[in-house]
């Protein structure tokens, strides 16, 4: 298996890649270390094929030597696929279920706040303009409405600043909405500009600049699918920070929220739309304070501080836990578990075995003695509990705790509420079936998934890695897609080309045939071969045969009333010497049966090595008289 072109092995390449990314953050500022490798290696080495350099090596030396490189290599990486109102099911979601709660919401004069991260040439911010204008009034939202455009390339920055677009891009649009909002410029169609100066567009790289805050509504569609899932990770932080609370998230088809149920709450998984949840509320249990005898010495003051504030921080825990001491009683029951199992703080001093919890939802007190025993922590993970007709998903960690002189003192039993993430991934499988028919090459994934799927129901962990992997591959999906877009795009400009080229050339074989056609004398084109290639008008009206009877065949076995044989040394002369010679007078008979006396002047023809042009007409005929 080879890395490159050049042979080298997958490691080394790999290395050579790491080192020319490198290179590109330091010399030129862009990081792309945050992108998946496999869509960035196929888009480097893309580039590398047309500059027909074979290694990483060698093409970082071409761009330490040519700065222009820099600028075909990173409008090969940053593919521009962009569109009005892309994905047209998505956004009438997003201007029938979201935008009038976003309205709602809003107090009648406050500013709102739109970020289109990963903009590309302007069409989704402006896309975004149109609806909040179709939405509020063109007034209003002149007056409320502020949309941050940003993407890292900067000739498409230029391009959405602008605001002009070509007959085709606005061809998708309703006409309504192409009349209302976009002008004719030249060839051109140019955005309304009172509405475009609410647009505000920059450079900004969402991996590492800061975000832009108190977002009402944050769009950023097929950009996360590029990254890997660390650069993910740290993207959805930055866009969390920057949304308000009740803020929306617009995503893309392909890009996910898969570990952020706790600050994200799904409104359409279909339509990839979140809604970022308020701040953690505070505990609704608080312990009393501890009350202090006033002789107590600072050392058991501080002591019993630190104790309460153990305590505090235990009861606060996210997740239910309780413990158990050597002999099955209970010692702690934090606010979570009284919540989630019924359980009171008079339960604390009791035997576990006498706790439902103990043997329901999953046999307990086994486990502990095995933990116990083993010295060693268990995991239980996607044990079902069912409350009525309602299901809850937990995974159980039971961990022996050891006091200072080795054996187990107590053991600590936790309760991961899982619930929100299998039902996010039983929707996740509905998904991926409606795409089945979209995405045929998915077909062998989907069924291996499916197969995976059916083994793992048991393991929430294996399962969320089985989804991870669908989710990379839909991401890939989509890169490819975007990338054969952006080649038709490019086959349908040469198309175009051909196209002129070719009416061009008709028109100039039509002026070739009419030039030839008018001139009164007969003119024959021979080939290297001698054989006839055109035979025009006037042949035909001197000697009376028709270029279908003449074209390809031998010229000196044409039977016709020129004796063509005794112009044979004169022909041969003309190719040898490759310049026209004396014109040759040759008694013959026209179509007519009439003598006559055919002057022939023969030139060679560039158009055929070796090939020449013989122009006959009829001279005066005293001699023969």
């Amino acid at each position: 298996m080879a890395g490159t072109g050049d042979g080298k092995p997958d490691a080394e390449a790999d290395e050579d890649l790491e080192e020319l990314l490198g290179f590109l953050r330091d010399a030129r500022g862009f990081d792309f270390t945050g992108y998946k490798r496999s869509s960035l290696g196929r888009r480097i080495r893309k580039r590398m094929a047309d500059a027909r350099v074979p290694s990483y090596t060698d093409y970082r030396d071409l761009l330490e030597t040519n700065a222009g490189e820099f600028d075909a290599l990173f409008n090969t990486i940053l593919i521009n696929v962009t569109s009005f109102f892309r994905d047209t099911e998505a956004w009438d979601f997003l201007q029938r279920e979201v935008l009038p709660e976003l309205l709602a919401q809003s107090n009648g004069d406050e500013e709102i706040r739109v970020w289109s991260a990963g903009s590309s040439s302007g069409e989704e911010a402006y896309s975004l303009a149109m609806m909040f204008a179709e939405a509020l009034g063109l007034d209003e939202t002149l007056e409320r409405v502020k949309i941050y455009g940003t993407d890292v390339d900067d000739e498409a920055l230029r391009d959405a600043r602008a605001g002009l677009y070509s007959a085709k891009s606005l061809a998708a649009l309703a006409p309504e909405l192409r009349d209302r909002y976009f002008e004719q410029n030249g060839a051109r169609h140019g955005f309304r500009s009172d509405l475009r100066r609410r647009v505000i567009f920059g450079r900004h790289d969402i991996t590492r600049d800061a975000p832009i805050s108190r977002l009402d509504l944050l769009v950023c569609r097929n950009t996360l699918m590029y990254f890997n899932v660390e650069a993910q990770t740290q993207i959805v932080d930055r866009f969390h920070f920057a949304l308000r609370e009740g803020g929306f998230l617009f995503l893309g088809k392909a890009e996910m929220l898969l570990n952020d149920s706790d600050r994200f709450d799904v409104m359409s998984v279909r339509q990839r739309m979140f809604r970022r949840r308020p701040g953690e509320a505070v505990t609704p249990y608080q312990p009393a304070p501890m009350k202090l005898r006033a002789g107590m010495s600072a050392e058991l003051h501080s002591a019993a501080r630190h104790r309460q504030m153990r305590d505090l921080i235990l009861d606060a825990a996210p997740n239910a836990a309780l413990a158990v001491d050597g002999g099955g009683t209970v010692v702690l029951v934090n606010s979570q578990a009284r919540a989630q199992f019924g359980l009171t703080p008079a339960d604390i001093g009791r035997p576990f075995q006498d706790l439902e919890l103990s043997y329901r939802p999953v046999e307990l007190r086994s486990l502990i003695e095995q933990a116990t025993h083993e010295r060693r922590t268990l995991r239980v993970n996607g044990v079902e509990r069912r409350i009525a007709e309602d299901v809850q998903y937990f995974d159980i960690v039971v961990q022996p705790l050891a006091g200072a002189d080795g054996p187990a003192a107590a053991t600590c039993i936790t309760f991961s509420d899982v619930t929100v993430a299998t039902h996010l991934r039983s929707e996740i499988k509905r998904v991926r079936e409606d795409l089945e028919t979209a995405y045929e090459e998915l077909q062998s994934t989907n069924e291996e998934l499916e197969t995976t799927n059916e083994e793992l129901q048991s393991s929430i962990e294996e399962l969320e890695t089985t989804n991870e992997e669908l989710q990379s591959t839909n991401e890939e999906l989509e890169t490819t897609n975007e990338e054969l877009q952006a080649g038709n795009e490019e086959l349908e400009t040469m198309n175009e080309e051909m196209r002129v080229r070719t009416e061009e050339l008709d028109e100039a074989r039509a002026f070739l045939e009419a030039v030839l056609t008018s001139i009164g004398a007969g003119i024959v084109v021979l080939d290297q071969s001698m054989r006839v290639k055109s035979w025009n008008r006037g042949a035909v009206d001197m000697w009376g045969l028709r270029p279908d009877e003449v074209l390809d065949q031998p010229f000196f076995d044409l039977d016709f009333g020129l004796p063509a044989e005794k112009l044979r040394e004169t022909v041969l002369r003309c190719v040898e010497a490759g310049r026209r010679g004396a014109p040759l007078s040759v008694p013959a008979v026209n179509r007519l049966g009439r003598a006559i006396n055919c002057l022939v002047h023969c030139s060679p023809f560039d158009g055929y090595h070796g090939g020449v042009v013989l122009l006959m007409e009829e001279g005066r005929t005293d001699a023969l008289a």
